[in-house]
């Protein structure tokens, strides 16, 4: 059977949900982002890509680029639950979908041309988010998930596109090979000394070559380079751990302002576990120098959601890590080996008030916002709030919060 796999991707989307409350944002150059010299461009519109500004780019050399540009820090909670609008959608109207990031979807629509016909099934699904939601969306269909989505980056902005089965090679040849979605800078500067530029040369090269120069990887390029990828829509990841990282505007020794910092962050997260039913066994810290000399530590600890327990380990991973006595640029908190569960009540050490305080402190969170309640100790830190990372797939959010 033919397979009709479906790539979904919601265009700009952190400038489109700022758009949607902001009408003056329309046709502007919008930069969303650390707002700092020191942050980073997580989003911008079109009307700033054409100055040359994208993604990844130094907020300091984005503004240089395009002075009028207007900058906004942006709210991962806000982009969640727009996400959530889309995510809805496409449950109550696809047989099997994946959301492989906070604003990018497949769907597989095989064997539904038998009652349809997949791609007017995809416009009409398109058309629907985009009266429920007012986002703008793109789409490309065709036989597998790498050619659906290089044809989502052509169809941009706001279009849709076919491949038909058969042409996918051709439609691929004249292409740059840093199209293809395993491309990244590294590998795209490696073939590029090799002097690949076109993905038509990747497809007349033999895979034995590729395998030579980059391992397994390389038959993986030089079959999606053919058009060639079996890999199959997958309903869910299971999530790992989660973490949160927060870069200096200044680079900083306060060693109060540091454990300051490190325990809100492991106080949100334990907040995070309860509030998707998980729990973990594994702490880690992380604090990056000035000198970008970066260093980490991790502790195995019994499964626990309970701030408590984190909180003490996390400031012990800190107290052991931080020993250079050197300013600070970075620092960050990551739970991991997550499990599904409630936390289980120790009978000879926990305190039932205890419980019922963690119950009353997520109450009141999560009707006035995760940063309403946190420790004294805290309470120097800015806002550290994150939306959850486990409600469905989890949303793709900046690796760092600008402090």
């Amino acid at each position: 059977m033919e397979r009709a796999i479906l790539h979904l991707d919601l265009d700009t989307f952190f400038v489109s949900c700022e758009r949607l409350m902001d009408r003056k944002l329309h046709n502007r150059p919008v930069l969303i982002g650390g707002t700092s010299d020191r942050g980073v461009v997580a989003s911008c519109s079109y009307e700033a890509r054409t100055y040359g500004i994208h993604s990844g780019m130094p907020m300091r050399m984005a503004r240089q680029l395009c002075p009028h540009a207007i900058v906004i820090r942006g709210n991962s909670g806000t982009y969640s639950k727009f996400s959530d609008m889309v995510t809805e959608i496409i449950s109550e109207n696809s047989p099997l979908y994946e959301k492989s990031s906070i604003d990018e979807f497949y769907v597989d629509f095989t064997g539904m041309d038998r009652f349809f016909g997949a791609y007017k099934w995809a416009q009409e699904l398109r058309e629907k988010i985009i009266k429920e939601t007012h986002l703008p969306l793109s789409f490309a269909l065709s036989i597998n998930k790498t050619v659906s989505k290089v044809g989502t980056g052509l169809a941009k902005p706001n279009n849709h596109k076919q491949i038909i089965q058969g042409t996918e090679k051709p439609f691929l040849a004249p292409l740059s090979v840093k199209k293809i979605p395993m491309v990244g800078d590294q590998t795209y500067k490696m073939l590029r000394n090799m002097g690949v530029e076109k993905i038509y040369t990747v497809q007349q090269m033999h895979p034995d070559l590729l395998r030579q120069v980059m391992g397994k990887n390389g038959v993986s390029l030089w079959k999606k380079a053919q058009g060639i990828d079996n890999s199959p829509v997958i309903p869910y990841h299971e999530r790992k751990s989660i973490s949160i990282e927060r870069t200096f505007e200044k680079d900083t020794t306060d060693t109060v302002k540091l454990k300051s910092i490190v325990t809100a962050m492991a106080e949100n997260l334990a907040y995070q576990l309860r509030n998707g039913n998980k729990l973990t066994a594994c702490v880690a810290v992380r604090i990056r120098y000035t000198d970008f000399q970066t260093y980490s530590k991790q502790m195995r600890i019994p499964y626990t959601s309970l701030d408590d327990t984190l909180i003490k380990t996390t400031l012990e991973l800190f107290e052991t890590l931080y020993s250079r006595r050197m300013l600070v640029r970075l620092v960050g908190v990551r739970f991991s080996h997550l499990v599904q569960g409630n936390y289980q009540m120790d009978l000879f050490q926990d305190a039932p008030k205890m419980l019922s305080l963690y119950q009353a402190m997520d109450n009141i969170r999560n009707r006035y916002g995760q940063d309403a309640v946190k420790r004294a100790v805290a309470m120097g830190s800015k806002a550290i709030g994150r939306s959850n990372p486990f409600n469905g797939q989890p949303p793709i959010i900046p690796a760092h919060r600008r402090a």
